[in-house]
């Protein structure tokens, strides 16, 4: 099953049990291929915004977790090593050996997990507003509550009045930043998804893999993020060997609600030949 969207062509891809939504980005030869990762509940097209700020050279790989978005809901919960492999699997499929990671939020988790998984097929790891897992410093308990739940994607009201406390930020001043992104572009998927999704992370913690990661990672965190406080940040970049910091001006949205914050970050951090390849 094919279809076409402005930046490429989706297609519905088996990989291991599972069957994911994808899309591939052209972009120059011989450019590593930049796998996104997204956030609990979204479809891949909230990374929009994001995509239309970066370098048209960047090839980009993007999918719909199982039950997110277009992606059917698998008959059983998974746990974020299955999916690990079931993202290489998408590779095989797709005929990428080694990529560039980017993960967002929850997909933030998903992406610490692919590279320990994946080893050398993962080149570098860029990871935005996110944590460690169970073993992290946790959201206050009212944002936690509103997160439970995919009601932010699917009632525009909702999202309105509670934007501002869960996403800080560019948000913060404005809500309707949340509504237009989130609405617009998220392709939210089945509430079964959304908790296989809770699920799948559920007692999960990269802590004790962190240290052994051989790819230079870039650590990006917002200092007004009440979803993920920034002290997530630091740990993530304290016990990761080939990590570095950037803390940047704004809450948990501001990859694809102020792209041009962080773009140039991430571009400068992809094409550095000062940091150490895995190979």
């Amino acid at each position: 099953m094919t279809a076409h969207d402005h930046l490429g062509r989706v297609r519905l891809v088996r990989a291991g049990r599972m069957t994911l939504r994808a899309t591939e980005r052209p972009g120059a030869p011989g450019r590593t291929p930049l796998l996104l990762v997204n956030g609990i509940g979204a479809g891949f097209e909230s990374f929009d915004p994001f995509l239309a700020a970066l370098d048209p050279d960047v090839p980009v790989i993007r999918f719909d977790p199982p039950g997110a978005g277009g992606s059917p809901v698998p008959a059983l919960p998974y746990r974020l090593p299955e999916l690990s492999r079931s993202m290489l699997a998408l590779l095989d499929v797709l005929g990428h050996d080694t990529v560039d990671v980017l993960g967002i939020s929850w997909g933030g988790g998903l992406a610490q997990q692919f590279a320990w998984t994946a080893g050398e097929r993962c080149r570098r790891l860029v990871l935005v507003a996110t944590g460690t897992g169970s073993l992290m410093v946790p959201a206050g308990p009212s944002v936690l509550v509103r997160m439970a739940t995919p009601r932010r994607y699917t009632d525009p009201g909702f999202l309105q009045r509670v934007g501002p406390e869960i996403y800080g930020g560019t948000v913060r001043t404005d809500p309707s930043v949340a509504t237009r992104l989130l609405h617009q572009q998220s392709r939210a998927g089945s509430w079964q998804g959304y908790v296989y999704q809770l699920l799948a992370a559920a007692g999960w913690t990269s802590i004790p893999f962190l240290p052994l990661l051989k790819q230079p990672t870039l650590v990006l965190t917002g200092d007004d993020d009440p979803i993920i406080p920034a002290i997530n940040g630091r740990l993530i970049a304290a016990l990761a060997r080939h990590a570095r910091l950037h803390v940047y001006e704004g809450g948990h949205l501001e990859l694809i609600a102020a792209p041009e914050r962080l773009v140039p970050e991430i571009e400068t951090f992809l094409t550095d030949p000062h940091e150490e390849d895995v190979r």
